[in-house]
């Protein structure tokens, strides 16, 4: 069945709450941990008491991974499909301010450093923002949804522009347009093996672009992500050498590469991928919410488990048609612009 581009975009944002959602209850957690206290993660749960990062959510809520994407999406329909920092910055500093995140352990330390920033009144372009930490590439879905790729240079662009108020280094903006550029070639239609081939290449032109770090190479990691999966025959052998070897933290270097592997060995399919992120052990939710957000603009909504997309609209309460709605008809405006350049 021929998907449309709606329907894409749609499965991006449901993808990215249910890799979220599911990933939550073992976020930050070792994986022997994960394994001895869990056994096997395969539905949504409550966050442990015993988990001073999850222990704040209800079973089948997502974390600030969505919540910040939301705020992006949010700042972006006030501008009418446009990125304004400012307003990104508001939303995401206003959703924390309501969740009392300052004073739990949900966010970030890059993330943290730069909203108490502006909490102050520092402006975004005063911020330095240099940390290494996925928070700009755990929000960026609707960005792939929005920006075409006709251009790289003006996708990297608008891609660290909407990085800006939490993150300026050359490795998260890296890590951020490798996984918005891989949601936006999957709402195209790009097949999800032809999209990894690309991905090593656009790692390097954006982490190139404007280097401030010492930071490995991240087309490197994925690449070496990538052959783990392929080279292994055992899942759960493979989930431990991605674990081991690339590593599942808080990093973009080490994040990125791991939830693009998990996409992979899920097989692209955003209800497998979802329960195997959440097993790896790690930053579990913001790997699975940006791993299940590109399985879900690969294959689109209605490839989603509809029980876990109810459950997922219960706990929550956000209509993601919305955003998909919005979305479609902003980024259709960016093609004709590009068209008639």
């Amino acid at each position: 069945m021929s998907l449309d581009r709606e329907n894409r975009i749609l499965g991006a944002f449901y993808g990215l709450a249910l890799g979220d959602a599911m990933g939550m209850p073992s976020e930050l957690w070792p994986r022997s941990r994960v394994k001895s206290y869990f056994g096997w993660i395969d539905q949504f749960l409550p966050g442990p008491e015993e988990n001073s990062a999850a222990c704040w959510f209800k079973a089948g809520e997502f974390t600030d991974d969505t919540s910040m994407a939301i705020a992006l999406a949010d700042a972006i329909v006030e501008a009418e499909g446009n990125i304004e920092p400012e307003l990104v910055g508001r939303n995401i500093l206003n959703w924390a301010e309501d969740f009392d995140a300052f004073n739990k352990n949900v966010l970030g330390p890059t993330s943290k450093v730069a909203l108490s920033a502006m909490r102050s009144g520092t402006p975004i372009s005063e911020l330095e923002n240099l940390g290494l930490t996925n928070g700009a590439a755990m929000r960026c879905a609707p960005l792939g949804c929005l920006i075409p790729t006709e251009s790289l240079d003006d996708f990297i662009a608008l891609v660290a522009e909407a990085s800006s108020p939490t993150h300026k280094s050359d490795i998260a903006i890296a890590g951020a347009v490798v996984v918005a550029w891989a949601i936006s070639k999957a709402i195209d239609g790009e097949s999800g093996a032809d999209i990894m081939k690309t991905l090593p290449s656009i790692a390097d032109a954006a982490q190139n672009k404007n280097v401030n770090t010492f930071s490995p190479r991240l087309a490197s990691r994925i690449e070496m992500a990538l052959n783990i999966v392929r080279s292994g025959n055992d899942t759960d052998q493979v989930m431990e050498d991605i674990y081991n070897v690339i590593g599942a933290g808080t990093s973009t270097i080490e994040s990125v590469p791991t939830a693009l592997a998990m996409v992979e060995l899920a097989k692209f399919n955003a209800n497998r991928c979802a329960v195997l992120c959440a097993n790896l052990g790690g930053d579990t939710d913001t790997i699975g919410a940006m791993a299940t957000s590109l399985c879900g603009a690969i294959n689109g909504y209605h490839d989603l488990d509809s029980v876990l997309v109810q459950q997922l609209n219960d706990a929550n309460g956000v209509d993601f048609t919305l955003y998909s709605t919005a979305f479609i008809r902003f980024r259709e405006e960016r093609e004709r612009a590009y068209a008639g350049q």
